[in-house]
């Protein structure tokens, strides 16, 4: 089954240039248990319509994103946060952790050199719900204790997460380019599983 990875550019994430057209993406709404990461990363570009800022605010720029596109398989996203949604999740972190339950939204921009436009390549239209990954006993829940040096302001954070589906059925768009859409399965019902 094909694999939708990308690595994405932070810095165009940060500081949207017209003339380049490396790919960015955002985490738009993040819940980790029962931790509410704040969208607080503001005045960034829409990638389609590049001379106005984002509708709203979001709470991380990705850095990669990797989806085996299988309905089982975990979703991996890396994104820079910022130092408030740092302090936050590292206080977590060493605390117990009982709510695995996760609630997310993302999208990731790709460049179409034939349409000459940016385009949604994968992203959701509803609150994703999965559980946080687990390796071993270990959740797949990390943040970095120093800032990023890709972008230098606002001090942002790396934080990695792994994310598996509930058991329900959710939906997933992915693009090959401009007006190239598909929609995939995210989670499977009880009723189906057996």
């Amino acid at each position: 089954m094909p694999q939708f990875s990308r690595a994405l550019d932070v810095y165009q994430g940060f500081n949207f240039k017209k003339d380049k057209q490396a790919p960015v993406g955002y985490i738009t709404k993040m819940k980790l248990g029962d931790i509410e990461l704040s969208a607080d990363q503001e005045t960034l570009k829409d990638p389609e319509q590049p001379d106005k800022a984002l509708a709203n605010k979001v709470v991380a720029v990705l850095n990669h994103f990797l989806w085996e596109t299988g309905i089982t398989d975990a979703m991996y996203l890396s994104g820079q946060i910022s130092t408030a949604n740092k302090q936050i999740l590292s206080a977590a972190l060493m605390g117990t952790w009982a709510n695995v339950n996760v609630e997310f939204q993302y999208v990731v921009y790709e460049y179409d050199p034939l349409a000459k436009k940016y385009f949604k390549s994968t992203f959701t239209d509803a609150v994703l719900k999965g559980i946080l990954e687990k390796n071993g006993d270990d959740l797949n829940l990390s943040v970095a204790d120093d800032p990023s040096n890709e972008v230098q302001s606002p001090k942002n954070y790396v934080c990695q997460v792994g994310i598996k589906p509930q058991t329900l059925e959710q939906s997933v768009n992915l693009a090959t380019g401009s007006g190239k859409n598909i929609v995939k399965q995210w989670g499977v019902t009880e009723a189906a599983a057996k």
